[in-house]
């Protein structure tokens, strides 16, 4: 199996009803091809991981470089591993506004929250840093 880390920009802001038909969809075509992952999205900023099958890894992965909402789509990882971190996730997915949680709108504690079960220290300290670096925007 493959995992992928990548960040990139939205275009413009999207509002909420935009961020959640992107997840529904990207949601139901990752499951049919059997890639997990987690979505984090700061201001205009998103930092996706995306893990599963190789050759599906890597569709979903080229489909999102090519989609013209956003641009400057990153990969910051590519890495072969045994086991799932996001398995339970066809696309996990928070952004400060959409976090139904006791200290929502703290990017920072949504995110820690989020991966605290991953041992994969350089993806944890990706996601750490992003969600510093974005929980003001």
């Amino acid at each position: 199996m493959q995992r992928i880390l990548c960040i990139s920009t939205a275009r413009e802001k999207l509002d909420a009803i935009e961020l959640d038909s992107i997840l529904k969809v990207s949601r139901r075509n990752n499951a049919a091809v059997g890639v997990t992952g987690l979505l984090v999205v700061g201001g205009r900023r998103f930092l996706q991981v995306l893990e599963g099958p190789d050759d599906q890894v890597a569709a979903v992965f080229d489909r999102i470089s090519r989609d013209d909402r956003h641009f400057a789509v990153v990969k910051l990882s590519k890495k072969t591993v045994e086991t799932r971190l996001f398995g339970e996730w066809a696309m996990g997915y928070r952004t400060v506004a959409s976090a139904a949680m006791p200290d929502e709108g703290n990017l920072s504690a949504i995110v820690e929250r989020l991966i605290a079960p991953i041992d994969d220290i350089v993806l944890r300290a990706e996601f750490t840093a992003f969600a510093a670096l974005h929980a003001a925007a």
